[in-house]
């Protein structure tokens, strides 16, 4: 992500998101930790009929490259449609100041989608890795992953 005009490439345009306003990307990675955990994320998921939207968020964190990029990393056990650009869009609100450090827990705990979470385009989104687990886990995960997680702690 590009918060610095002056830093723009026009050559990575089609893999780097351009925000318009300075991040503080020391209120973003505070905001992020506030989510780690399993919890319900409907409110940042589009809804699939029959489909769980619990997931266990197990790393988010953000951090400055270089001056103006900005790098996000998030990992999680599995994520539902749109979870990751709705919550990368959540954060540059933070970031950008039009909203307080707590909003997205908040957002979270309400556990319905807010219109006011904008969802980034993909385009400024690279999956760098997807892990399974070994041979002999596999079948095992694959039947608790398609079961439909019980009531979880928000917290």
């Amino acid at each position: 992500m590009c918060d610095d005009l002056a830093g723009w490439d026009p050559l990575t345009r089609n893999h780097v998101l351009r925000v318009l306003r300075p991040l503080d990307v020391d209120r973003m990675d505070k905001a992020a930790k506030q989510l780690l955990g399993e919890h319900d994320f409907a409110a940042f998921c589009k809804r699939r009929e029959g489909a769980s939207t619990v997931r266990s968020l197990l790393d988010f964190t953000w951090r400055r490259t270089a001056p103006g990029q900005v790098e996000g990393t998030v990992v999680a056990d599995a994520f539902c449609h749109s979870m990751v650009r709705a919550l990368v869009g959540s954060m540059i609100a933070v970031g950008d100041g039009r909203r307080d450090l707590s909003w997205p827990a908040a957002v979270l705990a309400a556990g319905v989608r807010d219109p006011a979470v904008f969802v980034v385009p993909a385009h400024g989104l690279t999956l760098e890795e997807v892990r399974y687990p070994a041979d002999e886990e596999l079948a095992a995960r694959a039947l608790e992953s398609r079961q439909v997680r019980g009531e979880v702690h928000r917290g």
